[in-house]
């Protein structure tokens, strides 16, 4: 949840940054990267103080063992102390991929990934830390990544603020909050759906829950796809809008969701073949609990996997919308995501039973596609129909 809000703010304050470097607008440019440095320095704090206090409520509406409370406690308590690290590594992120730099981002990603495994390993495994020496060593790893990306940015003179720069303006800070807030809400709520759906997850059992668990790890592997195309639609779509070229963005878009399609439909074939022993990697158990867990597991792998153009498309098309500076559309798609997600994970059960969650979650994305599919042909029609007229008056 937290996560996905700071994505949200610090992915808003980078369109800003995308517009002005394409229309090649440096002054713009470092008041836009000023601005958004002292706004996520506020939010941070904020972020950070909100989170905290929410710990053992949000334990509380989840229902959370007893026995297991204490361990996630510590575990949140540190991960949201480590809040201004997560903000510093997406914005960061965010300024490079606005100025078409995404191969960074993707490299510290991948530090940071290989340097949570080594720490891991070693907090755990060799010092004995526990639960606590897994939250450290996520922190660590996050903050190796802020550096590599932090001595990247060194580098480029277009991405270092002015001292007036970091003077808040209200015109300004309005827009970049205009842009951050929604996406950051947009994702707020998807997660408080998510919660939701893990509420109703635990009343049906240990092998369901074990079943729908390993299915979601694989479902986060599958996705860094989707949310990859996404930040370069974003960037693609707001780098153009600055330059004034509109057929670039309808080309681009085009592009983006042939391009989705074909990949969510060679890896949801990929998944159909090699499901089972990829599930088994986050299986455990007897031999009887494995054959159980596994049989609910790949039943949902094979729904997602069937559906998962739906969840690429949605994010192309949510991601284009973001670039063009609407980032209303793609919040009320998360809101739509967010009713189907509720509503059918609530409904479906009466008839379907436990596989009506299932469903509930492919379900969630075509009702977010429902509200993109229209506003995109709205953009393409009259928001850029208007971009080709002005450029043709230039």
């Amino acid at each position: 949840m937290s996560l996905g809000s700071i994505q949200g703010l610090t992915q808003g304050f980078s369109i800003r940054m995308a517009q002005q470097f394409g229309a090649k607008d440096e002054d713009g440019l470092h008041q836009a990267v000023g601005h958004s440095i002292v706004l996520s320095a506020l939010l941070a704090v904020l972020l950070t103080i909100v989170f905290q206090a929410a710990v053992r409520p949000v334990l509380a509406i989840l229902q959370t063992p007893e026995d297991i409370k204490p361990d996630t406690i510590l575990y949140l308590r540190i991960l949201f102390s480590g809040i201004p690290i997560v903000v510093a590594y997406n914005l960061l992120a965010s300024m490079l991929r606005a100025i078409g730099d995404s191969k960074t981002p993707l490299i510290a990603t991948a530090i940071a990934a290989a340097s949570n495994i080594v720490l891991d390993l070693l907090f755990v495994c060799v010092f004995g830390w526990g639960i606590a020496g897994a939250a450290e060593a996520t922190l660590i790893a996050q903050f190796i990544s802020v550096v590599y990306c932090f001595f990247t940015i060194r580098k480029l003179t277009l991405l270092h603020p002015r001292r007036k720069d970091l003077r808040l303006e209200v015109e300004l800070s309005g827009k970049l909050m205009l842009l951050g807030l929604p996406m950051a809400f947009q994702n707020f709520i998807i997660a408080i759906g998510s919660m939701i759906v893990q509420r109703l997850i635990n009343s049906f059992g240990v092998i369901f829950i074990a079943g729908f668990t390993a299915t979601n790890k694989l479902y986060g592997v599958l996705e860094i796809a989707a949310t990859s195309y996404g930040f370069a639609m974003v960037t693609y779509t707001g780098q153009n809008l600055g330059a004034n070229q509109p057929k670039r963005i309808r080309e681009g878009l085009k592009a983006g969701v042939i391009i989705a399609l074909i990949t969510s439909t060679v890896l949801g074939a990929i998944l159909i073949l090699l499901g089972k022993p990829l599930l088994s990697l986050f299986i455990s158990g007897t031999e009887e609990e494995i054959s159980q867990t596994l049989a609910i597991a790949y039943h949902y792998l094979s729904i997602m996997s069937v559906c998962l153009p739906i969840l690429y498309v949605l994010y192309v098309l949510r991601s284009t919308l973001q670039g063009l500076g609407d980032t209303v559309s793609p919040m009320l798609s998360g809101v739509a995501e967010f009713a189907m997600r509720t509503g059918c994970v609530l409904l479906l059960p009466l008839w379907l039973g436990a596989e009506g969650i299932f469903y509930a979650e492919v379900l969630a994305w075509t009702g977010a596609d429902l509200v993109l599919i229209p506003s995109c042909i709205w953009a393409l029609r009259h928001r850029l129909t208007k971009s080709d007229d002005t450029k043709r008056n230039l």
